[in-house]
């Protein structure tokens, strides 16, 4: 019987020891839930440009902030001695709103301030203990009793299948 080449086997120990598949799972676990954050913090569950060609500038600026705010994040870790992984990306992101207009209208020495304010309070936003969380691999949204919109609003008010009746 031949393999498929596409299954991975990793029954041989010394090829594949025990800790590097356990760090591996970590690995993947911490990029499932960045792509969770990026889906439900950053709201980009559903991309709300109607064209293609918008659609193509919202992920990457999307992206852009997500990075700008796991950047700030890895700053303020360093500034309070603590591991980026261990801050909550939320809190990092409401303080960061918060602080926006201050940090516009600031310069020189008081700017300089005001952002070390920030990583402090950014820093004590500390996550709990994650370890051997374990989710499971569900749908959250439920399906709505409602037909999809497939047309545009001034268009779907003429036509019958969006009537209700």
């Amino acid at each position: 019987m031949r393999r498929s080449p596409k299954s991975l086997h990793l029954l041989d120990v010394e090829k594949y020891p025990r800790t590097e598949i356990i760090v591996l799972y970590l690995k993947r676990w911490h990029v499932e839930t960045d792509i969770n954050v990026i889906k439900t913090i950053m709201k980009m569950d559903m991309l709300r440009c109607k064209s293609p060609a918008m659609v193509r500038k919202e992920i990457p600026i999307n992206f852009l902030v997500y990075n700008l705010i796991r950047s700030l994040m890895g700053r303020a870790a360093k500034h309070v001695d603590k591991d980026p992984r261990e801050i909550s990306f939320k809190a990092a992101q409401d303080t960061l709103v918060s602080f926006l207009q201050m940090l516009l209208g600031a310069m020189g020495e008081s700017l300089e301030t005001k952002v070390i304010n920030m990583l402090e309070i950014i820093g004590q936003h500390i996550v709990g203990n994650r370890s051997g969380r374990s989710e499971p691999r569900v749908v959250k949204k439920r399906p709505k009793p409602h037909k999809k919109l497939q047309h545009p609003r001034s268009q779907a008010r003429r036509l019958k299948r969006y009537q209700g009746k």
